[in-house]
């Protein structure tokens, strides 16, 4: 087994469980991209088990803290089947679910969602690419499924020095082609998908619950012009008209996804209202020039939805990122009445619960108006962080009310 040894003082933070160990940490030691190696102390005390990454800055990423655990297939295996079975602790209305999260569930650079009968997995680092038959093989048979697809095109996969793969893993025997495409459930509503095209690995499950209180809100509210912002396939939209929203306008750069927003809007039978009148309109526009077109034409919305793509992967890009969400939060809070509600969101992992706050207290004081927070949200409890990894705490969300 090849020994990475750490530079003094470096210890720290895999002494505290956490499962990343940084280039600039390393004293001396190398391997093949995804070997397993020891990492010890710069006085050669044992800290972890880990998957080497030769071509990225997280040169190690731990899979066990334990001397005496083998890094085998049966480990895998074992690990697999606790990261799905812990599912089964949380409340997940839905169909579709996050089956492994990476770092959170000991698989770091894994991601596997459940959509119905259908597996799609992300192998975004070197370790479980080096894995990735015998992960497979786990998945299936802890799950029981037939249906596996991979996605594994995310940006990580270029900074581990591995190229895009996609395509199916698995389909049932005798099957020569499956479909890509996927109706899921939601709480009460369905939602149309394509693994093979969708943003992730086809879907935001991440946001169920937010999408569940969406609706909540707008359903005790009965807000009268609603604006989803980056409405992708319109899942807050959907949220929205279930409650009881008279009318959603719904934004993305993407008329394919707006398509599909419209699709689902008729899929779940909420295209009109009872005197045969549409209920949602959809604009293919940015969406920053959208709100200052709305605000200059003295428009207002009772509830906007703000859910942008990560605009800081890392913390190296939160200033910038920082720019971004201020400038789209001041203007939804200039488009908002007193009493409005907004959702915001933030899917950066560089920027924190805490800075993204006042990034929206900023935007505030810029509109010239204070909100109320009613409530702070994060992502669905099959995407957890957990106390050792903090960084798992990528989405952050709150609803704020005008006052």
């Amino acid at each position: 087994m090849k020994i990475i040894r750490l530079r003094a003082g470096k210890e720290r933070s895999l002494l505290r469980r956490h499962p990343w160990v940084f280039d600039s940490a390393i004293a001396k030691g190398s391997a093949d991209a995804g070997e397993t190696v020891r990492i010890e102390s710069s006085e050669g005390q044992f800290l972890a088990w880990a998957a080497f990454s030769p071509h990225s800055k997280i040169r190690a990423r731990a899979w066990s803290f334990d001397e005496n655990q083998r890094i085998e297939a049966a480990f895998f295996q074992a690990t697999v089947a606790q990261a799905v079975a812990a599912r089964a602790w949380f409340q997940i209305d839905s169909d579709a679910r996050r089956l492994v999260h990476g770092e959170s569930d000991g698989l770091p650079g894994l991601v596997v969602d459940r959509y119905g009968d259908t597996l799609v997995a992300q192998f975004g680092s070197a370790g479980v690419e080096r894995w990735k038959s015998v992960l497979v093989s786990a998945l299936l048979q802890v799950t029981g499924l037939t249906r596996l697809y991979e996605r594994s095109d995310t940006s990580s996969r270029k900074l581990e020095g591995l190229p895009p793969s996609t395509g199916w893993l698995q389909v049932p025997e005798g099957a020569s082609a499956a479909s890509t495409q996927i109706v899921l459930r939601e709480h009460q509503w369905r939602l149309a998908l394509d693994v093979a095209t969708g943003h992730k690995t086809g879907f935001y499950l991440d946001q169920r619950d937010s999408r569940r209180r969406f609706a909540e809100w707008s359903a005790q509210r009965r807000f009268d012009r609603v604006l989803n912002c980056y409405a992708y396939t319109g899942g807050f939209t959907v949220a929205a008209l279930a409650g009881g929203a008279r009318h959603v306008t719904s934004i993305d750069s993407s008329a394919l996804a707006l398509a599909l927003a419209q699709s689902n809007v008729a899929l779940n039978q909420l295209a009109l209202d009872a005197q045969g009148q549409a209920r949602a309109d959809y604009l293919d526009a940015d969406v920053n020039a959208s709100l200052r077109r709305f605000l200059a034409e003295g428009r207002q919305f009772d509830a906007i939805v703000l859910d942008p793509p990560k605009l800081a992967p890392s913390a190296a890009h939160a200033e910038r990122a920082a720019r971004a969400y201020k400038d789209i939060n001041r203007l939804a809070l200039q488009l908002l009445p007193p009493g409005g509600v907004l959702f915001t969101f933030s899917c950066s992992g560089g920027i924190s619960a805490d800075l993204f706050h006042k990034i929206v207290a900023s935007a505030g004081i810029d509109a010239g108006v204070d909100g109320f927070i009613a409530e702070r949200l994060g992502g669905a409890p099959d995407h957890p962080m957990t106390l050792n990894f903090p960084e798992g705490e990528y989405l952050k969300g709150l609803v704020v009310v005008r006052r």
